[in-house]
């Protein structure tokens, strides 16, 4: 039987929370298609001056990509953060407004969907606010980072939108280049990868943990603390990114590193991006893309 372990942290933190199974109970994994689309930035505005974010084509693109998951009926639906953006001079009111449009589109897919909080997900709102206006499935209450399981696999939502002092992002205030996963997050990461050790493990993070030199702006300052996590559990097998636009791959020991492009870059459907992950009970992975997202083997 199912049970809910409630992780208590500091309101500074926002919570996390796992929904997982007893131990001892953990059975072979079975077949699991995940649906997956990053960095759609929506907003109803044209692209600045030097950049090709697209962002009013963005709901577009997002409606396009859950009309592909409900018809490939995928189990579940993961956005990978920047989910919205904000207009020149922003709002609250109007950042709110773009949330809830992109939200109401996302929740058009017939299954689970959940969020991964990017940093422009808290540029003229708190994080708070974000939260509230999102749902997660099976979650009373969405939080900015959790655990969830589905067909013998255990699936992780990492938060990384605090500075390296432990600041939570709000309105604005941080700089994107600096970013960490607190001491709190890391302790309720360990625990929840120990209580779940038998099971195969997926993780989702907006911004890169596969450290590579000349990108350092694009990756978590505290990365190989969360990488001697994930590497000592034993179980994790892939870690899903997005942030960096351009995509990109890695592995390290173990673990996969992929990095989906952007669904904002560039105009017109051709120019969308998103994908279906496989990942069959022998382990094996495969990426099904779309439009400007190649398909691969991982295994």
């Amino acid at each position: 039987m199912d049970r809910i372990g409630f992780i208590r942290i500091s309101t500074a933190l926002i919570g996390g929370v796992s929904l997982g199974c007893m131990a001892g109970q953990a059975k072979r994994p079975e077949k699991v298609r995940i649906g997956l689309i990053t960095d759609l930035h929506y907003a109803d505005r044209t692209p600045p001056p030097g950049l090709s974010r697209y962002y009013s084509e963005s709901l577009a693109k997002l409606a396009e990509c859950v009309e592909v998951m409900n018809r490939e009926k995928v189990d579940m639906l993961v956005q990978l953060g920047d989910f919205k953006d904000e207009d020149i001079p922003p709002t609250e009111e109007t950042t709110l407004s773009y949330l809830a449009t992109i939200e109401q589109e996302f929740s058009r897919f017939d299954g689970p969907y959940y969020h991964v909080p990017g940093n422009h997900d808290h540029d003229s709102i708190s994080k708070q606010q974000y939260l509230d206006a999102i749902s997660n499935t099976g979650f009373e209450k969405a939080l900015c980072y959790y655990s969830f399981n589905r067909n013998g696999y255990h699936f992780i939502v990492l938060d990384a939108n605090y500075t390296t002092a432990g600041e939570p992002y709000d309105h604005g205030n941080f700089d994107w280049k600096d970013t960490a996963i607190p001491e709190q997050q890391l302790d309720w990461l360990k625990g929840d990868l120990k209580e779940h050790r038998d099971m195969p493990a997926v993780v989702f993070v907006h911004q890169r943990l596969d450290y590579i030199s000349g990108k350092e702006d694009h990756f978590v300052k505290n990365a190989w603390q969360v990488r001697e996590i994930l590497e000592a559990s034993g179980n994790v097998l892939m870690v899903l990114q997005g942030h960096d636009h351009a995509g990109a791959f890695s592995r390290i020991g173990n673990i996969v590193y992929y990095t989906l492009k952007a669904a904002v870059e560039g105009s017109g459907p051709e120019n969308n991006s998103y994908a279906i992950l496989e990942i069959d009970p022998d382990k094996g992975m495969h990426l099904t893309g779309f439009r400007r997202t190649e398909s691969r083997s991982f295994s």
